[in-house]
């Protein structure tokens, strides 16, 4: 995988993590005789308020590019208020250029290659038993159960994280708010 597939992937992440999501719009909408396209993740983030450090993190780590392509991407879009339960100063020392190498692979461990949907990863975890593995841009893994009717996503240090809005449709894929950042371990 490229740096910028990479890249992408922890933009995309990130993004879906975010509880802002809701009140954006999860399809085109019609202006006059032509549709205007959805946003892509990078433009979604950016609109909701609430994406701020993810922007800012990914626009550190060279993303911006690569998750404003094509895709289409799956990100786990962490809120700012999921940035701030960090330890004090992990995010001020992550975005210095000399760490970008730790803060792009941090970024795309919250990014999936294609479009996984809320429906998608409820169907894995059920015919999986119960969890789901999903293999991120950044080559680890994400763990996805239930809990109720939550999906909940355990990263490689043992880091639970709770979706709390689902299915967020930008035109290069979906994004997952989360009320976590994931740490690869």
């Amino acid at each position: 995988m490229t740096p910028k597939n990479t890249l992408t992937a922890v933009i995309a992440a990130a993004l879906a993590a975010t509880t802002g999501f809701a009140a954006l719009p999860a399809v085109a909408h019609q202006h006059g005789d032509h549709a205007k396209a959805a946003p892509n993740i990078i433009q979604t983030a950016m609109s909701t308020g609430v994406h701020n450090t993810l922007v800012a993190a990914v626009k550190a780590a060279g993303l911006v590019e690569t998750l404003s392509g094509p895709g289409p991407f799956t990100v786990f879009a962490p809120t700012d208020t999921a940035f701030a339960k960090l330890p004090e100063g992990t995010v001020a020392t992550l975005v210095k250029p000399a760490n970008k190498g730790m803060l792009t692979g941090i970024l795309t461990y919250h990014a999936v290659a294609g479009k996984v949907t809320s429906a998608d990863l409820v169907k894995l975890i059920n015919q999986h038993g119960g969890e789901a593995t999903i293999k991120t841009l950044a080559g680890g893994e994400l763990t996805a159960r239930l809990s109720g009717d939550k999906i909940v996503i355990t990263d490689a240090t043992g880091g639970v994280t709770a979706v709390t809005q689902a299915d967020v449709m930008t035109s290069n894929g979906v994004v997952h708010v989360t009320d976590g950042v994931f740490l690869p371990g």
